[in-house]
């Protein structure tokens, strides 16, 4: 027997057919049961659908009421030292991971000497999001996530750099690729100071940092092997 027809009762049966007033308002009254029915079943998937595309705009969509894929204030300019890039320290200087960002922020101190000079440094430090602070010193903010598949890149202080833990990509202080599977560079977010405090725009990322050669590469690979 069909759902949208539920079942009547031998007196029942007998009136509907018998006819007359009292068939036709039972018959109604079955009518209307069964699009009761209809419609209550049609409401559930709605809800089913709703919930499903709300639940895939959730992944697809970056939380923008202070969460990731927002504007975070990452913490104050006094908290991250600078450093140059051979005595990076993770968390004391050089080098500080901010998980609610998912960024590692990079404070290079101002008399780093960087591979390229004039308008060439220019132009790939701007290609890189780095910014150059008043007093000459120099901030990064790395995607912590592999480019490669995807996995969190810790920062190795007996390498002073990065290394992936899940297939070896390898990448300098600056996020710049060192040799592994990945296809590029660490992506970046945006990054200001907005006076005493750190802004990182994790809704604005730089996905578009290629393997350096010796025309775009910013600073030299560390001297020291990093093994998996």
């Amino acid at each position: 027997m069909s759902i949208d027809t539920p079942p009547i009762s031998p007196q029942q049966y007998e009136v509907l057919h018998g006819g007359g007033a009292e068939a036709a308002e039972l018959a109604k009254q079955r009518i209307s049961r069964r699009r009761f029915l209809r419609r209550s079943m049609l409401a559930v998937w709605g809800v089913s659908a709703t919930s499903a595309v709300a639940g895939a705009l959730f992944y697809l969509y970056p939380n923008l009421s202070g969460g990731f894929g927002s504007v975070l204030t990452v913490g104050k300019v006094s908290e991250f030292k600078a450093s140059k890039p051979s005595e990076f320290k993770l968390e004391i200087q050089g080098v500080y991971h901010r998980p609610v960002a998912r960024t590692y922020i990079i404070h290079l101190d101002a008399s780093t000497q960087f591979l390229l000079k004039g308008d060439d440094l220019k132009s790939q430090l701007s290609s890189e999001n780095v910014v150059k602070d008043k007093d000459g010193s120099y901030w990064i903010a790395l995607y912590q996530k592999c480019v490669h598949l995807g996995c969190t890149v810790p920062f190795r202080d007996n390498c002073v750099s990065f290394k992936c833990p899940c297939h070896g990509s390898h990448y300098n202080v600056t996020g710049e690729f060192l040799d592994g599977p990945a296809p590029r560079s660490l992506d970046r977010f945006q990054l200001s100071i907005d006076g005493d405090n750190i802004v990182v725009n994790t809704g604005a990322i730089n996905a578009t940092v290629a393997h350096p050669d010796a025309t775009t590469r910013l600073v030299a690979a560390p001297g020291v092997d990093c093994s998996a």
